[in-house]
């Protein structure tokens, strides 16, 4: 009776455990059988050393450092982390395209006595290096020759592998001109000459300091942090220059810092390079190195380039007062809101059109300086229009526009000299706000 027991249990135990295999095993998805099988099994996380000698037969080593690469041969710098990870990534991935011969006797055929290409590569945890070499390009496919030395095999890989294994030194360096924090910069200045420009952040706004004070156009200004953060070294020329001036940054042409509490982040723009570009160096790194000549252009503008070009920081939108003076006229209109209704109401408190007081505000705010003077012109002395918007709850800002011939100058009280306008546009502005009388 008990032996019966035991043999049902067994075959209840069995079953449960049929139907478990069987249930996994029908949801499992079954591996392609057009797939092709991996050179190695590995992680690209796990790999913490990677050495490659390269057509030119250039050798470099590079080692993980905590969550960064560090180039380590033949020099000590930092190393470019995209490009280390699309080496390690590809290695991870690699696939045998198909096995050319299974025990070659002659690995000269392929490229593979010596192998153009020598990349080695270290796992986490262990010593030996495992490598793939790889040889010449197949005459038919594109695809290139390549073994792993611990096989007889030769099999081919594909095309785009080679440019990503075949790397220089100078590629696998950080090329970066200059580091700094992006997000907590609070100043940059460019001085050139005698001449300087500087910025300051104000909230997430950005202002003119020097050489007069105004707003500055943001594009223009963050345009100037994308160019010293993501420009890129040309070459190297020395990794420490005992003597500057041999690169005319003994006295540089130009130099940029970005500011960020006490932090300082310094570019030196030196002499043009007889290659082209101009030597260059990182204020706190021995290094020498070339940048393109356009650098130089860019960082080199003119304050009056980086400044805001709407006179009007306020939009239709955001307004919620409008205050026109023209002569002796006078009048004012404010904006309120009821039930979700939006109504713009005169001095008076009666009904304004509403459709009439945004179009007016929209030409306003639609006014753009095409150019800057350093002096208040002559003709803002007896305005033609005064303007005063109330915005974005407190902010309040004033723009007087004056005639002078065919000529149309606008002054903000906040802004120094004078700004040019378009007369045809201030013309269509005209118009708007005497459709509000």
């Amino acid at each position: 009776m008990r032996g019966l027991k035991t043999t049902i249990a067994l075959l209840v135990v069995l079953g449960g455990l049929g139907g478990y295999i069987y249930f996994v095993e029908s949801r499992r998805v079954p591996d392609d059988p057009n797939a092709k099988p991996k050179a190695f099994e590995l992680s690209a996380d796990n790999i913490e050393e990677v050495q490659i000698k390269n057509a030119s037969g250039d050798t470099s080593r590079v080692q993980k450092s905590g969550d960064d690469w560090q180039l380590v041969e033949p020099v000590k710098a930092a190393a470019d982390y995209g490009i280390v990870g699309t080496v390690t990534s590809n290695l991870s991935t690699l696939e045998v395209q198909r096995v050319v011969e299974e025990s070659p006797a002659d690995l000269k055929q392929y490229g593979l006595d010596p192998p153009r290409i020598d990349v080695g590569f270290r796992l986490r945890g262990q010593k030996e290096f495992q490598r793939l070499l790889v040889g010449d390009k197949a005459p038919a496919g594109g695809d290139f020759y390549a073994r792993r030395p611990d096989e007889k095999r030769v099999f081919l890989i594909s095309s785009f592998l080679d440019s990503i294994f075949n790397k220089t030194p100078f590629e696998l360096r950080n090329k970066t001109i200059l580091t700094f924090e992006r997000d907590k910069t609070e100043g940059v200045e460019v001085v050139e000459g005698t001449s300087a420009v500087q910025f300051a952040r104000s909230g997430t706004d950005w202002r003119i300091v020097k050489p007069v004070a105004a707003r500055a156009d943001y594009a223009a200004a963050e345009g100037l942090l994308t160019r010293l953060s993501s420009t890129n070294m040309l070459t190297v020329v020395a990794e420490s220059a005992d003597d500057l001036r041999a690169y005319g940054l003994d006295r540089p042409s130009l130099s940029a810092t970005v500011t960020a509490g006490s932090s300082r982040a310094t570019l030196l723009l030196g002499r043009k390079a007889e290659a082209g570009g101009f030597f260059a160096k990182d204020a706190s790194r021995p290094v020498v190195f070339t940048v393109e000549e356009a650098l130089a252009t860019d960082l080199g503008k003119d304050a009056s380039e980086f400044r805001r070009k709407d006179l009007f920081d306020a939009r239709s939108f955001s307004a919620n007062r409008l205050e026109v003076r023209r002569g002796d006229q006078a009048l004012a209109f404010e904006k309120a809101e009821s039930g979700g209704t939006t109504t713009w109401k005169n001095a008076a408190g009666q009904n304004a059109d509403t459709a009439t007081v945004e179009d007016a505000l929209t030409r306003l705010s639609g006014l753009q300086a095409q150019s800057f003077e350093a002096a208040a012109h002559p003709a803002l002395k007896n305005p033609v229009v005064v303007a005063t918007v109330r915005f974005d709850e407190k902010k309040t800002e004033t723009v007087t526009f004056g005639r002078s011939g065919n000529d149309v100058f606008a002054s903000r009280a906040d802004e120094p000299g004078a700004a040019r306008v378009d007369t045809s546009v201030f013309e269509e502005a005209i118009k708007a706000l005497d459709a509000l009388k």
